[in-house]
């Protein structure tokens, strides 16, 4: 049992101003795994005036010393990978080997090129007459989510640092206590007072202050789009700046000429990450009408390999979903999806055998589905893959781009330049190619409802600089 019963502001662990506690859910087990404080508005704005009164400083360092510090909260995360890894497969779910690579080897990573991209970035720039300088926003809230919880809490934290903003933070209740793990850290390597703040608590309750407080500048936030827009309408009150990552609902077009074995399976496993839970899956597979059956008996044997277990031992391929809500809206999904009369493939609403304790899904494909279908154009947050046959290449970029969403997507020719051609067609905010690899430094973000602004690399810390003109 993890029972963390402070909240770290303005460089102490403190108790909150209320008295209440949240459970953390083993995921696996359904057992309570920890306690976190139900952070209050009081906590929040004790919080937000630390970081005011740090911004003073903190925004005044040398881009050396916001590096030097970067550096050791890196070396801090990297001795703690085992740690991470372990709190996060028993929060969210994914097998232990992966989240190693992912969720502890991606925020290290994050943290780890923030020196690299401050030494090269043009913080200062002539123009004509002018000196065109990047300053920091200021005091930035930020707004996580439990899916790749640290990970996400890192791409916003350190380039935030990295700017010279300081932060207050709230992380995902449901998977909150691998945020503990970094403010220990920061803690550890003596980061100023008031630069770095934690506040765990609910979106109702901490987020909306944070979203809505007066000392608050900018808001990241990272999450579902029907909570972004919330966050959106406290934050116009007081005009701050907003960047959203939100949802998705991604599109992988297969042309005709690609090789099928290859792209197929690799779609599969685009969708099925971290138990579909992922906001830039590829949950659409777009495919030649022609090439249907081949499609299906590829995809089906393909995700029978996705053997779902407990994700800290084993030969899972993948773990149970984050919490018993999230369990019943995607089975929902699935039996809406049969309903509406999509063809199911494999998988389905029941429980997978031998694991009626945890929250698990069926691994699930379902084929012949149109693109006005519930599974075609809601995010299910599942491993729930829905193949959409189309007649042509137009049609196939018309129904990739037929969503409220435009975070991801991708696009498999035998051809390279074709493919690449298609995929400037596609309304989104990231594409691969032939399966390219995710970059951990190039942008990410969305179109349309998908959010604004972009995280990651240098993209990620313009979004937390303001632009001033010396007319000279």
């Amino acid at each position: 049992m993890q029972n963390r019963d402070k909240l770290y502001i303005d460089g102490a662990w403190v108790a909150s101003t209320g008295t209440g506690t949240i459970d953390v859910i083993n995921s696996t087990t359904e057992e309570v795994m920890g306690t976190i404080p139900e952070g209050t508005a009081e906590d929040v704005d004790k919080a937000a005036k630390a970081a005011k009164a740090a911004f003073e400083s903190w925004s005044q360092t040398s881009v050396e010393e916001r590096g030097k510090y970067l550096q050791r909260i890196t070396e801090g995360l990297s001795a703690r990978t085992m740690d991470i890894a372990n709190v996060v497969a028993q929060e969210v779910g994914m097998p232990l080997n992966l989240s190693m690579l992912i969720q502890a080897g991606l925020p290290t990573m994050t943290f780890g090129s923030m020196q690299g991209i401050l030494d090269s970035f043009p913080f200062e720039e002539q123009v004509g007459s002018s000196l065109v300088v990047r300053e920091p926003a200021g005091v930035v809230g930020c707004i996580t989510p439990w899916n790749y919880p640290l990970h996400q809490i890192a791409a916003k934290v350190a380039p935030a640092l990295a700017a010279g903003c300081t932060v207050v933070l709230k992380p995902s209740e449901v998977a909150p206590l691998n945020a503990f793990i970094l403010a220990e850290i920061i803690d550890e390597v003596g980061l100023p007072a008031g630069v770095f703040n934690l506040v765990t608590g609910t979106g109702p309750v901490v987020g909306e202050a944070i979203a809505s407080h007066p000392d608050v500048d900018m808001i990241s936030f990272t999450g579902s789009t029907r909570a972004g827009r919330r966050v959106s309408e406290l934050a116009a009150a007081t005009v701050k700046k907003v960047s959203l990552e939100l949802g998705g609902k991604s599109p992988n077009i297969i042309l005709e000429d690609a090789n099928f074995e290859q792209a197929v399976t690799d779609g599969v496993g685009k969708a099925f990450l971290n138990s579909g839970q992922t906001c830039s899956a590829l949950t659409r597979m777009i495919v030649p009408r022609s090439k249907l059956a081949e499609v299906e008996d590829i995809a089906v044997k393909a995700a029978e390999t996705y053997t779902p277990g407990d994700p800290m031992g084993g030969d899972a391929r993948i773990g149970p979903l984050v919490s018993a809500a999230q369990r019943e809206r995607v089975r929902g999904y699935i039996q809406k999806g049969v309903e509406e009369g999509a063809k199911l493939l494999t998988g389905g609403a029941e429980a997978p055998d031998g694991l009626e304790k945890g929250f698990f899904v069926r691994p699930t494909v379902f084929s012949d589905v149109r693109n006005d279908m519930t599974i075609a154009q809601e995010e299910i947050f599942g491993p729930v893959l829905s193949i959409i046959p189309v007649d042509s290449e137009e049609e196939a970029v018309a129904v990739a781009n037929d969503t409220m969403y435009g975070l991801a997507g991708g696009v498999w020719s035998g051809d390279a330049e074709k493919a690449k051609a298609i995929a400037r067609q596609l309304r989104t905010g990231q594409v691969e190619v032939n399966g390219g690899a995710f970059n951990p430094l190039a942008p990410f973000g969305g179109y349309k409802q998908s959010g604004s602004g972009r995280e990651l690399g240098k993209f990620g810390l313009e979004e937390f600089l303001e632009t001033k003109s010396l007319q000279l």
